[in-house]
């Protein structure tokens, strides 16, 4: 009997090759075969995301236009890296033992970033990028904070379709079905056992901490990195919630998972932020710029600004023989 609750995609769609699928489309010059995995193309989808969105809340408080691209081209790198090696650190178990091939740490297609990972290491280049730019680390982080939560609910979707980090057993309606075999799976469940969809509750818990975080800021000016501090405290809630349902083997620290341990790290680093940039900085910040590189936008052309229009059909050896000058003539447009 077939389990009815949410069912995982095929696991077909977990990659299309773009080549292939080209060719079948009549283009035969086309013989490379590119490969694209659903999981990048949803973390790819989750940066564009936050990148639109950190975009408006920078220009909003009188930043250049996506001068979060120069930033990004810091920070996401950094934060690939820094997820990727949090992974592998923490699941050694599935890349290095007898007979592994040790290159399978680098390919992240295949899932396994870590988002505690990804913040630490993504964080300096962030840093790097910021200055770079001339704006407030905090200012910045700030603006990020909601677009971030966004893009980490866009990436879960990248699980979804891996059929990877689902929860524990369930009987609820919208339990997921896995298909088998799955070695996340433990020994004596039937087949028609459901599990949790965590990556769906992550997803709707990132979504609504986006939303309040967007409103808090507004209601409350939550300004020098306060904003990012309950990012933090927001996403390390949820986070150490959800690692209680999964399934999925981890490592663990005094009999606790891990990802638990940095989700209450994510927690206690974001309160401090709060605390002490609130004590230390009371008022709002005087701008998103560092003193002395702020952006001067340029002005616009007004169409009212005097010009002149050479006559071309004026010969001007006939303006000299007369004793005037070459024929021009001042004109006052508006458009």
């Amino acid at each position: 009997m077939n389990p009815e609750g949410i069912p995982s995609p095929p696991s077909q769609w977990r990659s299309v090759n773009i080549g292939q699928w080209l060719r079948e489309l009549g283009l035969d010059w086309f013989t490379l075969n590119l490969t694209i995995n659903a999981y990048a193309l949803f973390i790819l989808l989750g940066i564009g995301v936050s990148l639109w969105l950190t975009n408006r809340r920078i220009v909003a408080r009188g930043g250049e236009p996506w001068i979060v691209l120069d930033i990004a081209l810091w920070a996401v790198p950094f934060g690939i890296l820094g997820g990727r090696l949090y992974h592998v650190a923490t699941h050694p178990a599935d890349y290095f033992y007898e007979g592994a091939d040790f290159f399978r740490i680098f390919y992240v297609w295949e899932g396994g970033l870590a988002i505690f990972g990804a913040i630490l290491l993504g964080g300096v280049g962030a840093y790097i990028g910021a200055r770079m730019a001339g704006i407030r680390f905090f200012a910045y982080v700030d603006a990020l904070a909601p677009g971030l939560l966004l893009a980490q609910g866009i990436g879960r979707l990248g699980n979804y379709f891996n059929q990877e980090l689902f929860g524990a057993p369930t009987d609820l309606p919208w339990g997921l079905i896995i298909d088998r075999p799955n070695v996340a799976i433990p020994v004596g469940l039937t087949d028609t056992t459901l599990f949790h969809p965590t990556f769906a509750y992550e997803m709707l818990w990132n979504v609504l901490g986006a939303l309040a975080l967007i409103a808090l800021g507004r209601r409350f000016s939550l300004q020098w990195g306060r904003l990012f501090g309950l990012y933090l405290v927001w996403y390390g809630v949820g986070r150490a919630f959800l690692e209680t349902l999964r399934l999925d083997p981890a490592e663990l620290l005094l009999g606790i998972r891990v990802n638990i341990w940095g989700a209450f790290a994510a927690i206690l680093l974001g309160l401090a932020i709060f605390v002490i940039q609130g004590r230390r900085h009371p008022g709002s910040e005087p701008g998103i710029y560092h003193k002395g590189k702020e952006w001067i936008p340029e002005p616009a052309l007004d169409s009212k600004d005097d010009y002149f229009v050479i006559d071309d059909d004026v010969d001007v050896a006939d303006n000299t023989a007369t004793g005037s000058s070459p024929a021009t003539s001042q004109s006052n447009t508006s458009g």
